[in-house]
């Protein structure tokens, strides 16, 4: 993209055109990751850090959207490392959507979102990465492999582990519930 090259060559008006394009995503991303909030911009931050200071890396073998998000997710994991909190991971930002359903749905839908907050919370960060890019973002596996730094065929293990964890934790919390 001719905005990564200018700012490669240390173009701040297209600096900041990224930033207004790219800013709001990462840190939506970053949000739906990290439950420590106050962690959001001080990663949004960094990654942008890192791309101005990258820019003339990137390789145009994928999109850059691809690249930045790869970049915010590699910033993010080391600030859960930094904090030595492992677990800091939420669903904060995604809101099930209430219906204008009778009050029992919406209870049922509160619940659910429930359950859903804490199967998440208990993946690792690597799997809990691929189901956020997969299913929140809507990334192939070979854009994810790309984001992640490994493999497609490893992001689609790690996808398998995930969605049998989150089966087995879902359906436990199912049952414990009724």
């Amino acid at each position: 993209m001719a905005l990564i090259g200018r700012i490669a060559e240390g173009d701040v008006v297209a600096f900041d055109a990224l930033f207004r394009r790219y800013g709001p995503r990462i840190r939506r991303f970053v949000g739906t990751l990290m439950r420590r909030h106050h962690l959001t911009d001080e990663i949004l931050n960094d990654t942008m850090l890192a791309i101005w200071l990258r820019a003339g890396t990137f390789n145009m073998r994928s999109k850059v959207s691809t690249w930045v998000l790869g970049i915010a997710l590699r910033r993010s994991l080391k600030a859960v490392e930094r904090s030595e909190r492992l677990n800091a991971f939420a669903l904060d930002e995604i809101e099930i959507e209430a219906s204008s359903s009778g009050p029992e749905e919406q209870v049922s839908r509160k619940e659910l979102r429930a359950c859903l907050d804490r199967a998440m919370k208990s993946l690792s960060p690597e799997h809990r990465a691929v189901v956020e890019l997969t299913y929140f973002e809507g990334y192939s596996y070979r854009e994810i492999a790309s984001i992640v730094g490994c493999p497609p065929d490893t992001v689609k293990t790690r996808m398998f582990h995930a969605r049998r964890r989150l089966k087995a934790l879902l359906a436990d919390q199912r049952q414990d519930a009724a």
